[in-house]
């Protein structure tokens, strides 16, 4: 299926605009890929476009032409977003000090129906699912044509929790882009949690909307209503779902992620050290969607299996889909998360005269499968310094009678302590 693709009035945004910038975006060739118009005091205006900025050939925007736009739109709310209404475009205003609006970012909002024909088969699953993405790549169009998919074409009981409007436009009439879904504005960012809660206890969804998770309470309330059986979806800044593990505020919504200690025989089998990180609840979402570009995504379908090998080490192939100009998807499957094999060797390393706290460092530099005693008997072999074995003291000598290897570094650095462990470790 193609993509059809609605400009959602573009006009109505050039009305808002000063003459000159208006006619200069209309002569434009490339209109339908624009993105956002750029007006800062003193600067040329400029238009963005996907894959660059480009200035237009105007005089430098005044304070007269700031206000021509802030005459024309609507409130400005505490995010300093205002929009126009029965449109999906958005307006953000740049303040100075004295709180005076010196630049605006005029955001073009489209609807845009078929997008989400690349990702149809996960949206029917049922399953609550994250979009994860960089800022203008298109996660708020596709989250807007799955909330009207799902509420028209699947006939679900969909809530959208719209801060700031973006989803279903400004104005108390939501957008038809939505299609059947229904929409609750939220007055402040700083609610959105509590609206979130609010949809569920009050409206009886079968399906939540939300856009731009990005607080701890966020995502807290995205988590409580998860557990009480109804389908989430949402988005959230980040480029991969790695990236999402190393975000404090966020890694909740992947089951977040607690420090366990192993027993010593857990640890030799995984090869690994005594403190490790594991997943400590179920994911907030089960399948993870990263838009790495309009047409090329990237999908997480068990999110928990996939969290779990990436914390011990293992190589993850997730599914690749590619749409190309026609219209054809591609799909790529991935494989099963799976662990990364058991070390042949776990080392029990001895250490005579080299300094434990520096060994234990070094090991957990280097993430090598070694692990200390302090038990000759239990010892595989023996690192000690150079000086230590020219003097060849008893410990060392008992060590050789057993037939431990006995390794020796020159100094008791974590450098040189680094170096053995590589060392050793390339021998399997």
């Amino acid at each position: 299926m193609n993509q059809r693709e609605i400009v959602d009035d573009l006009d109505r945004l050039l009305e808002v605009l000063p003459s000159p910038v208006r006619q200069e975006v209309v002569k434009m060739g490339d209109r339908q890929d624009l993105l956002e118009i750029v007006l800062d005091l003193g600067r040329q205006p400029e238009v963005r476009l996907p894959t660059e900025f480009r200035s237009l050939n105007l005089d430098a925007v005044t304070r007269e032409d700031i206000d021509y736009v802030l005459k024309r739109v609507g409130h400005f709310g505490s995010d300093n977003r205002a929009g126009i209404e029965r449109t999906l475009h958005r307006i953000s205003a740049i303040r100075n000090r004295r709180g005076d609006v010196v630049g605006l970012t005029c955001r073009i909002g489209r609807a845009v129906f078929g997008t989400i024909d690349i990702i149809r088969d996960v949206v029917e699953e049922g399953q609550s699912f994250l979009l994860l993405g960089r800022p203008g790549v298109g996660k708020t169009t596709m989250l807007r044509e799955v909330a009207r998919v799902l509420a028209d074409e699947l006939d679900k009981r969909v809530i959208i929790v719209d801060t700031s409007n973006e989803i279903a436009g400004d104005g108390d009439i939501p957008h038809p882009a939505i299609g059947r879904a229904r929409r609750m504005q939220v007055a402040h960012p700083d609610q959105q949690a509590a609206v979130m809660i609010e949809a569920v206890e009050n409206h009886m969804p079968e399906v939540i909307v939300i856009d731009e998770i990005g607080t701890e309470k966020e995502a807290a309330a995205a988590r409580t209503i998860a557990e009480r059986g109804v389908q989430l979806i949402g988005t959230a800044h980040g480029t991969t779902l790695e990236s999402l593990m190393a975000n404090p505020t966020l890694v909740d919504l992947l089951g977040g992620l607690q420090a366990v200690t192993l027993g010593d025989e857990e640890a030799r089998k995984r090869g690994s050290q005594k403190t490790v990180l594991e997943r400590k609840a179920p994911p907030t979402f089960e399948v993870v969607v990263e838009i790495r570009g309009r047409n090329l995504l990237v999908v997480h379908r068990n999110v928990a299996s996939t969290v779990d090998a990436l914390l011990r080490g293992a190589m993850v192939l997730p599914e690749v889909r590619m749409r190309d100009d026609k219209g054809k998807i591609t799909i790529t499957p991935g494989s099963e998360p799976s662990l990364p094999a058991v070390q042949k060797v776990n080392y029990r390393l001895f250490p005579y005269g080299v300094s434990r706290n520096r060994i234990e460092k070094a090991i957990s530099n280097t993430g090598a499968a070694v692990t200390l005693t302090g038990d000759l008997r239990d010892a595989d072999l023996v690192l000690t310094l150079k000086g230590q074995y020219r003097k060849m003291p008893k410990g060392l000598r008992e060590a050789e009678q057993r037939g431990l290897p006995i390794e020796i570094i020159r100094s008791n650095t974590v450098t040189q302590i680094e170096g053995f462990l590589a060392q050793l470790m390339g021998r399997d």
